[in-house]
This record gives structure tokens, C-alpha cells and sequence, in this order.
């Protein structure tokens, strides 16, 4: 009986040599090079795809390659198992006690798990991505793609990048962080255009319910983080009712409108639901000017290079304790140029199970799935390439009133380098800004003072040009 198991094992690592052992050479042989080619194959294409990011991203996030993956490792897995079972029924002696048969399965059921683990692994993580895939990505529907030229011409792709407070002890949700990342398609430098949480007076597109409901010249009679909520209270009010979330899909648009930037895609993900993004990528490393507040029993964070997981990158991205609203935007920032840049692959790929449950439950994004290799390429060209921020917050733009043109202005040659040209007659953008001075004349009231500027702390903007990261979030 050692001598079947020793054969069976081997059979195992080498399938079909049992086979040939005991005469059955054709058989030995089908198998044997069946499983070589197997080999040839994994290793051709592993070589393959690690040379070539979209085809490698491409295998990872559309769902038919996927499926065949899944479907694949079930039949290795089977296959595999039927030639261990196979090769110890042909090499078995023909006289056994009990005892001893009750070993031999032991052993053959133990080499069957051990071969069948890896395949099960595999078909495990695929289907992961693939619930993950289905779930949070939008199929193509009628938007255009061609995997030569993925972004449609365009120079850059911008994305809406939205933070959401939703919590237990609180009704609804406000998006405090609103970050607009203008990423450019060859380079893959970044503009990163923060959006303070307490606009007021944005302006809607023309022709839509919400600009019937607050037309110009006053627009919203809300800060701006109460657009999503004030369209999920009454979803007549959203540009796009039949968008897989209205809410969001108007908020791209309107932020769009009012910065006078066409926005491709949001990606929306609920802060508290953050913390387990960074956990799942094991913490991030960020640098501190000086020690921060953390915590609701007077604890902080010391000053220097620190390893921060979940729980305290959300504080460090959210906290206003000793701060205002605008460092917290600087602060966020760094925090989205720390994690280009130290989301590690190999962590990524080891905690994928955390990382998709996390995404599945805390993301929403409209982005299609067949652009999400394209995604991936571009984020890579993202770790190594430049990030500047703008700010649109005190002293250049006045959040209780402000002044649209300027704003639109400092966009524009924030993401392209150049001064905005000035338009005239139908292409004119709406005079919907309204400046302290004309605001008090038009209605009595006293212009709102602007909060003083906060000393100095990572990502402060503190001009009108947009602003290395580098040189803000060491």
C-alpha cells in the first residue's frame, strides 16, 4: 500500500506517471502532456500579462474573462482530483485490512484538497471580482468605447471625487469632500480642484427642475454639500431621474456647470466606510507639520512621518479640531496623493477579499467596466506623475459670495495653463456670481466676513495658482 500512495502522490505533482508505471502508457501519456501544455500555458501567459498592464487589467475587471477564469480552475480542479483518485485505483494492492484502506483514503482525500486548493482559490477570487464588477460598475450602455482610444479624443478625463458623512446619528447624507481630480491622459499629471463643503449660491444648468426651483441670480439657497440630499429627498429635482444614483449624477453635473469643466465620472464612497479601504491596503503613510487631534478624549496624533490606519486617516482627513474647513480640504489632498502613491499591488492582490468587500459596500461609482483597464493604466502613469491642488476656498474665492467667472477662470488655467478666453454673446456663461458689494446693495444684508486663513498646514492653498503636492504633502 506505501508503494500506491507514494505513486499516487507523485501523480499528484506529475499527473499521468502512475499511469505509465503500471503499462497504461497512452493514457500516461495524454495526461502527462496535457497537464505540460497546462504549465506552458500558465507560464506563456503569465509572461504575457505582466508585461502589459490593459491586458493584465483587462482579464481582472471584465466580467466574460472572469467567468472563464472561474469555470477554468473548476474543471483543473476536477480533472485533477478524478487523475489522483484514478492513479491510487490502479496501483493499489489487491488484499487490504480495514485500517489500511481507511489511511489510503485519508491520504488520497488530503492529496485531492491539496490540488484542488489552489484552483479553488482562484475560482474564488474571480467570482469576487466578478460580484464585485457587476455590482458597483455600470455596463456600457450608450456610451461609446474603443479600446484604442478609450477616452473618446479627449486630452484629459476628469472625475468627481466625493466623500459622504452618512451616518447612525444622522439623517441623510452631505458630501463634505468634493474633489474634482482633472487627470491628464498621456502624462498622467493631476489637478486636483477642492470644492469647499459651504459654496453658496451655486448655479444650476438651464432648463433643469433644480434651476427652475432656485434660479439665477441667486442659485441654491444651500451650501453646495446639500445637493446630493436635497435631490434624494425629492428626486423630481435630479437632471438624470433614471442614473444608478441621481443624486450623485446631478452633482457631477452641477459642479460641472458651475466650474465650466465637463466632468466624466464620480465616484462617490461613504467616509465612515473608508476606514476599511485603508485598512484593507494596510494603512498609509502620511506626514504631519505638527501633532494632530484624534479622538474624542483630547489624544493626538505625534508630528512627523506616521503610519496611520483606517480609523485614524479618517480623522486625519476629516478632523477641523484647531482648523477650519479649508486645511481639512488640504489635508484630503495629501491624503489622495499619498494612496496613489503607496498603494502597494502586492497588498492589493493579498487583501483583495477585505479591499472588494469594503468597495462593494462603501463605493459608488458610474464609471463603465469597460473603461476600468484604462482606469488602472492611468493610475499607474498617477503614482510616478505630478499632483497640484486649487482650492477654491478663502482668501481667492469667497465662499458666502461667490463670484463664478473668477472661479471658473482660476479652473481653467489651473487644468490647462492658460487664461480662460473671454466669451461673448450665446457662448457668455451666466452672470450668476455675486459679489460681497453687489449682494449687500441688492439686498441690505451685510457682506458675511471669510474666515481668516489657518496657519500653514499640508495642502493650504493660500494664492491663486494651483499648487505642487509636493511641495505641500512631503
Amino acid at each position: 500500500m506505501t508503494q500506491a500512495l507514494l505513486w499516487t502522490a507523485a501523480s499528484a505533482v506529475l499527473p499521468g506517471i502512475a499511469h505509465v508505471r503500471m503499462g497504461r502508457r497512452w493514457a500516461g501519456a495524454v495526461i502527462l502532456t496535457c497537464y505540460l501544455l497546462f504549465i506552458a500555458a500558465l507560464v506563456g501567459g503569465g509572461l504575457v500579462v505582466s508585461g502589459n498592464l490593459v491586458l493584465s487589467a483587462t482579464l481582472a475587471t471584465q466580467n466574460h474573462w472572469l467567468l472563464l477564469m472561474g469555470v477554468t480552475a473548476f474543471v483543473v480542479a476536477v480533472l485533477w482530483m478524478t487523475v489522483v483518485v484514478h492513479s491510487y485505483v490502479i496501483t493499489r494492492p489487491e488484499s487490504r485490512t480495514f485500517g489500511r484502506r481507511l489511511v489510503a483514503g485519508a491520504v488520497v482525500t488530503v492529496l485531492c484538497v491539496a490540488v484542488a486548493s489552489p484552483a479553488a482559490a482562484v475560482g474564488y477570487v474571480s467570482y469576487t471580482a466578478y460580484d464585485v464588477s457587476t455590482t458597483l460598475f455600470e455596463s456600457a450602455g450608450s456610451e461609446p468605447h474603443d479600446d484604442a482610444d478609450p477616452w473618446n479624443g479627449q486630452d484629459r478625463v476628469n472625475v468627481l471625487l466625493l466623500g459622504g458623512d452618512a451616518g447612525k446619528n444622522r439623517y441623510g447624507m452631505r458630501t463634505d469632500t468634493m474633489i474634482v481630480a482633472s487627470i491628464d491622459v498621456e502624462t498622467g499629471d493631476v489637478v486636483l480642484i477642492g470644492l469647499p463643503r459651504n459654496l453658496e449660491n451655486v448655479p444650476f444648468p438651464e432648463g433643469t427642475a433644480l434651476a427652475e426651483r432656485y434660479p439665477a441670480p441667486y442659485g441654491f439657497d444651500n451650501l453646495l454639500n446639500e445637493v446630493y440630499q436635497t435631490v434624494v429627498d425629492e428626486p423630481a429635482l435630479a437632471i438624470n431621474p433614471y442614473a444608478t444614483d441621481p443624486g450623485a449624477d446631478t452633482l457631477k453635473k452641477v459642479i460641472g456647470f458651475a466650474i465650466s469643466l465637463d466632468i466624466d465620472y464620480y465616484a462617490l464612497v461613504d467616509m465612515q466606510g473608508f476606514e476599511d479601504i485603508i485598512d484593507a491596503i494596510g494603512g498609509i503613510r502620511v506626514y504631519l507639520e505638527e501633532p494632530l487631534p484624534y479622538g474624542q478624549r483630547g489624544e493626538y496624533i505625534d508630528a512627523g512621518w506616521q503610519l496611520l490606519d483606517g480609523r485614524k486617516a479618517l480623522w486625519y482627513g476629516r478632523t477641523r479640531v484647531n482648523s477650519d474647513d479649508y486645511s481639512r480640504m488640504g489635508r484630503q489632498g495629501c491624503l489622495i496623493k499619498y494612496v496613489a502613491e503607496q498603494a502597494d499591488p502586492a497588498t492589493i492582490l493579498t487583501s483583495f477579499r477585505s479591499l472588494a468587500s469594503a468597495a462593494k459596500s462603501t463605493l459608488r461609482t458610474d464609471i463603465p467596466q469597460p473603461k476600468l483597464p484604462h482606469f488602472v493604466e492611468l493610475a499607474e502613469k498617477v503614482a510616478k506623475a505630478d499632483m497640484e491642488t486649487l482650492q477654491l476656498s478663502p482668501p481667492q474665492v469667497n465662499t458666502a459670495y461667490p463670484d463664478w467667472e473668477h472661479i471658473r477662470a482660476l479652473v481653467h488655467h489651473a487644468v490647462y495653463d492658460t487664461p480662460l478666453p473671454a466669451a461673448s454673446g450665446e457662448d457668455a456663461a451666466p452672470d450668476v456670481g455675486l459679489s460681497p458689494e453687489s449682494s449687500a446693495a441688492d439686498t441690505g444684508e451685510t457682506p458675511a466676513e471669510q474666515p481668516e486663513p489657518t496657519p500653514h498646514s499640508p495642502g493650504r492653498q493660500v494664492g491663486e495658482e494651483a499648487t505642487a503636492l509636493d511641495e505641500l504633502c512631503p
